[in-house]
């Protein structure tokens, strides 16, 4: 439950605004600073299907604008504040893709870019006027405008991604400044400004650490699934990489699921990639960046299509002769997690399997997660719980024959820890090869350094027993 609470600059004349409103999830000053655009959301508890309301609040009251029955991410105002911007879709999944505005006074959403091939993840207003739009454009996250009635492109890193909302700055000799968050590939983020039409990098945040460490190629790559849908997927490869040898390989699915991975530092893949391995990331069916056709193709589909995509891209790797088909191993986090243990019912061929705070039983996730997780079937449970337990790992622990590591944090509320120890229990009772860590206090990914370094040693550890 979260509430508005507004206080001078001046630590002065602090007053709740709009009580009456509880499950604020988003906001955005109105450029006068007498109004607040308000986004609230359904809490889970109590409430099955989900769905959003845009109000606009004062210090006397609040007033609804809109009602929306999905999800929202953003606000902001536009069009010298005749028009509230958020980011919405109409897709049974809950991930915003699409621009939406509705008149500041009051009216029915309209969608403005219907036939958008990317993703709008999230909105955002500066004090001119302008809304800026987080993209992502395939492996890609762009900076987009919203401005006198278009969407067009703002602002992009080569090489790799510019994030947004973006941070403004005053200074006394000088105009205000815009400065976005940048990332590449051998570089961890940085804060990059404006500079005539282009971002300049200001900040090297880890260039002495990162410039002694002989960083292998990361590339973005396409292929044709199975069934003729094209897929793309981020290949890192190890220092020193010789073309024509096959290297051991790891195929890792992101989490979200409706999220994507992009052209940054990613420190899973490239410490991977320093033990040796070659490292996919695919971008299955449910990725952002591709288009809203793309993400709903994953309800009530995602041990069937997102899973075959996944495993075609191990698929690709070995065809192309990076991959040594007898060297495989499979990991992922959360929805990755899920993945990976939906992935080992399924198939024999990898060597090893590591699944990281991983959905394993459908069934009981749903309703025990700490946010709404209907995207993946919306249907109720009791009618019929085949659609739940066809893709649980935990109906198909008999089938099990690669050697997994289960990690999982204890404190966890996005994925319940109960998710890890029935899985492991089961294939315990049926003699598999398979280990659980947990970490005490942990949420859905450790916080504390000293988790975060065993996680590797489990991993490196788990790697080199069963997939030399």
């Amino acid at each position: 439950m979260t509430s508005l609470y507004v206080v001078g600059s001046d630590g002065k004349d602090g007053a709740w605004w709009c009580p009456e409103l509880k499950d604020v999830s988003d906001f955005a000053w109105s450029a006068d600073s007498t109004q607040l655009a308000v986004v609230t959301q359904l809490q889970k508890i109590g409430h099955h299907d989900v769905s959003a309301a845009i109000q606009v609040c004062t210090a006397s009251g609040s007033r609804k604008v809109a009602e929306v029955k999905n999800s929202i991410a953003g606000i902001a105002w536009a069009n010298g504040g005749k028009e509230l911007a958020f980011a919405s879709t109409t897709t049974d999944v809950l991930t915003p893709d699409h621009l939406w505005t509705v008149p500041a006074a009051g009216g029915t959403p309209v969608d403005l870019t219907p036939k958008l091939r990317g993703t709008v993840n999230s909105v955002a207003n500066d004090p001119h006027g302008t809304v800026w739009l987080s993209m992502h454009t395939g492996t890609a996250v762009e900076v987009y405008s919203y401005k006198n009635g278009k969407v067009e492109p703002a602002y992009k890193w080569s090489g790799g991604n510019a994030y947004s909302p973006p941070a403004f700055s005053e200074f006394a000799t000088s105009s205000e400044i815009l400065a976005f968050t940048v990332a590449d590939p051998t570089h961890t983020n940085d804060v990059a400004v404006v500079r005539g039409a282009e971002l300049q990098r200001i900040t090297h945040e880890g260039d002495d650490q990162l410039g002694k460490v002989n960083l292998g190629e990361m590339r973005v790559v396409s292929w044709t699934a199975k069934d003729g849908t094209g897929l793309e997927g981020i290949v890192t490869f190890p220092a020193n990489y010789e073309a024509g040898k096959k290297y051991p390989f790891l195929v890792l699915p992101h989490g979200g699921p409706e999220a994507n991975d992009s052209l940054r530092f990613d420190t899973f893949s490239r410490l991977i990639a320093g033990m040796g391995y070659i490292v996919m990331q695919p971008q299955y069916r449910g990725s952002t960046g591709y288009g809203s056709e793309f993400l709903q193709a994953i309800y009530q589909h995602f041990g069937d299509r997102a899973y075959a995509d996944v495993d075609s891209s191990t698929d690709f790797a070995v065809a192309q002769g990076w991959a040594d088909p007898n060297r495989l191993a499979v990991f992922g986090w959360s929805a990755g997690g899920f993945m990976t243990s939906w992935t080992v019912t399924q198939t024999h061929r990898y060597k090893a399997a590591i699944e990281g705070a991983g959905i394993t039983d459908w069934l009981s996730f749903i309703p025990t997660s700490d946010i709404a997780q209907v995207d993946y079937d919306l249907r109720w449970q009791e009618k019929d719980p085949s659609p739940f337990l066809q893709f649980s790992a935990v109906m198909h622990a008999d089938q099990v024959t690669t050697p997994l590591l289960i990690l999982h944090g204890e404190a966890d509320l996005r994925v319940p820890a109960f998710q890890a120890r029935e899985f492991f229990i089961l294939l315990a009772e049926r003699g598999k090869t398979v280990r659980m860590v947990t970490y005490p206090g942990s949420p859905h990914f450790p916080r504390l350094a000293e988790q975060r370094r065993n996680i590797w040693v489990e991993i490196k550890d788990w790697l080199g027993k069963y997939n030399p």
